[in-house]
């Protein structure tokens, strides 16, 4: 090819392209359509120059936004003619840092079927490795502390690489090359067992442990992705009522979690549709009508046609609901009413009543984040509950805003920050009844705030004075001032509808 023949394109692409695996999957593309060139993730997304024939940059132009990784989502690119520089090869570039600060962040999302693979296979260095993860699958926003998303802005900033992961995350053709939380036994986190009081209780292998003590009608408090829960057999009807005793949760129903769809089958109606939100790599709690007689205990879901059923999603599940589990009752780890519990020693201060063993782990929760709930109505998926799985994934707006901050209600809370044409919803806060909830209502502002560079020009407040909402949009989040206190702990009752206006953008 003579020189005048190449050319150069500059590629700035955003939307969800950071920690999914989308730099080795351009890096191979770029290969596949032989242009050379260069990669690098940027605080506003990913910047390419590609320099080659004008044939095969067309061609490779116009496959990028049609073959993505699975988790991928672009939402804007912007092309521009760049100078040539002679490359001879495509490569992956290190991260850079930049004012705008746009990219999109992708949900945590369940273990992959590779990875799934791995875990059960006895010739795998990973063999029953609670921790397994690569690129398409694993934590993502609840263990992210800021943008670009490299493991130095990850709670894995804490585990430092053996050899032979270091050599996987080097490498633009292996299926963990770049993925953040990558980690195996000899490097990773840990899982270990407590009994009530905080002690360690030493034993081979503590995920085995455990599933016996739930088999005995224990209560186990388990770090999972976002949070604790709180866990029981769910086919023992005196374990379940002991749970809903200490947890103070009378009547509510409890979700549970089930090993696969065969044995949800056991128990539950499911439509296709069902089928296929129980599957999805978001794996939210799903609303599905109850066999009658219903195998489960009456006491999970007592006086109601419905209960809220899931899939595993982390390979600890997994590896728990293999010991011959129909299902486990997986409630989040809090008295009802508190934020759920993430960390460790949070957790043995607050579970221990209602706990008799903890199975955790050392890997930092940056960021709590609740179990997502749907339900099919008339064919299609309404949310109850986004959380896990689906933030910080934007809504797409019609047209663009000024950047707003809306509070939401004193009940139920999730704020909402707009960029653009984009709101993005924060995952499930809880009632701000309670000092815990209104802090972690703030923090979840404020990290909201920075990991997406947003400053509101406009706050959007519950009305009534007396709603935390509303103190925290006078003083601030994080202001260290003391927000009123909340209505029914004034008045001894909740306000009439009238009373409160119904806050909105």
């Amino acid at each position: 090819m003579k020189p005048d023949e190449i050319v150069a394109r500059k590629l700035n692409i955003n939307g969800i392209v950071q920690g999914v695996g989308f730099r080795p999957h351009i890096y191979q593309l770029a290969r596949f359509h032989q242009v050379m060139g260069e990669i690098s993730n940027t605080s506003s997304g990913v910047s390419i120059h590609v320099e080659g024939s004008r044939e095969n940059i067309d061609r490779f132009c116009r496959n990028l936004p049609t073959d993505l990784p699975p988790l991928a989502h672009i939402t804007d690119i912007a092309e521009a003619p760049d100078t040539v520089r002679g490359l001879v090869d495509f490569s992956i570039l290190p991260s850079t840092a930049g004012l705008l600060r746009s990219t999109l962040i992708s949900p945590d999302v369940s273990v992959c079927e590779d990875c799934l693979k791995e875990l059960f296979d006895p010739a795998d260095r990973r063999f029953l490795y609670p921790f397994i993860n690569c690129t398409n699958c694993g934590p993502r926003y609840t263990i992210i502390d800021d943008i670009p998303y490299d493991r130095c802005h990850t709670s894995m900033k804490h585990f430092v690489m053996c050899d032979r992961c270091r050599s996987e995350y080097d490498d633009p053709q292996n299926r963990r090359f770049h993925a953040q939380p990558n980690a195996c036994p000899v490097c990773g986190p840990q899982v270990a067992l407590h009994d009530s009081d905080g002690g360690l209780i030493s034993c081979e292998n503590p995920v085995e442990q455990a599933g016996r003590y739930l088999k005995q009608g224990k209560t186990l408090a388990i770090k999972g992705l976002g949070g604790f829960h709180l866990s029981v057999d769910a086919l023992n009807t005196l374990a379940v009522e002991r749970l809903r005793r200490r947890k103070h949760r009378e009547e509510k129903p409890l979700a549970v979690m089930s090993p696969g769809l065969e044995r949800i089958l056991e128990y539950a109606h499911v439509a296709p549709e069902e089928k296929a939100l129980l599957s999805s790599f978001r794996r939210p709690i799903v609303l599905l009508r109850k066999k009658e007689p219903c195998l489960l205990s009456e006491a999970v879901s007592p006086r109601n046609a419905f209960i809220g059923v899931m899939l595993p999603y982390t390979p600890l599940h997994y590896l728990l609901l293999d010991q011959g589990f129909t299902a486990l009752v997986m409630t989040s780890g809090n008295m009802s009413e508190e934020p759920i519990a993430i960390d460790n020693d949070d957790a043995f201060a607050r579970l221990s009543g209602m706990a008799d063993y903890f199975l955790i782990h050392d890997r930092q929760i940056y960021l709590r984040s609740d179990d997502s709930l749907v339900r099919l109505v008339a064919g299609a998926d309404r949310v109850i509950r986004r959380s896990r799985g689906t933030v910080p994934v934007p809504v797409f707006l019609r047209r663009s805003l000024s950047p707003v901050l809306a509070c939401g209600a004193e009940l139920k809370n999730t704020v909402c920050l707009t960029s653009g044409n984009r709101a993005f919803l924060s995952q499930h806060i809880g009632d701000l009844e309670n000092s815990a909830t209104y802090d972690f209502f703030c923090m979840t502002i404020e990290h909201m705030k920075r990991i997406l560079d947003i400053t509101p020009r406009l706050s959007r407040l519950p009305q009534h004075p007396l709603c935390h909402g509303a103190a925290a949009g006078r003083h601030g989040p994080g202001s260290g001032s003391t927000p009123s206190r909340p209505y029914r702990q004034l008045h001894g009752r909740k306000p009439d509808p009238g009373e409160v206006d119904r806050p909105g953008l």
